[in-house]
């Protein structure tokens, strides 16, 4: 084989890995207009921080996610993520 055949290949596969990126961004239909999944997802990841902080907060173990500024918008990222898996694992 030729470097100029072993650089065409070459080429070749590496516009094909980048191209496998391009598809339709996914997105939910609602009341006629579509909104993508990464939205649906931070809402509920923003939901569910305030679901621990009331549970934290009424069991009095609030006192151990300190610092707040940090733990709460870690918090809300890990459960926007954990929904993205949950409920759109093909994407």
């Amino acid at each position: 084989m030729s470097l100029s055949n072993i650089v065409n290949r070459a080429l070749i596969s590496m516009s094909s890995v980048l191209l496998g990126g391009c598809a339709l961004a996914p997105s939910i239909p609602l009341l006629g207009a579509a909104f993508p999944d990464w939205l649906f997802c931070i809402v509920g990841g923003v939901a569910g921080t305030i679901v621990v902080h009331l549970a934290m907060n009424r069991s009095g173990a609030s006192s151990t996610l300190v610092p707040l500024a940090i733990s709460y918008p870690a918090l809300s990222a890990l459960l926007a993520m954990a929904t993205w898996l949950i409920f759109f694992p093909r994407s």
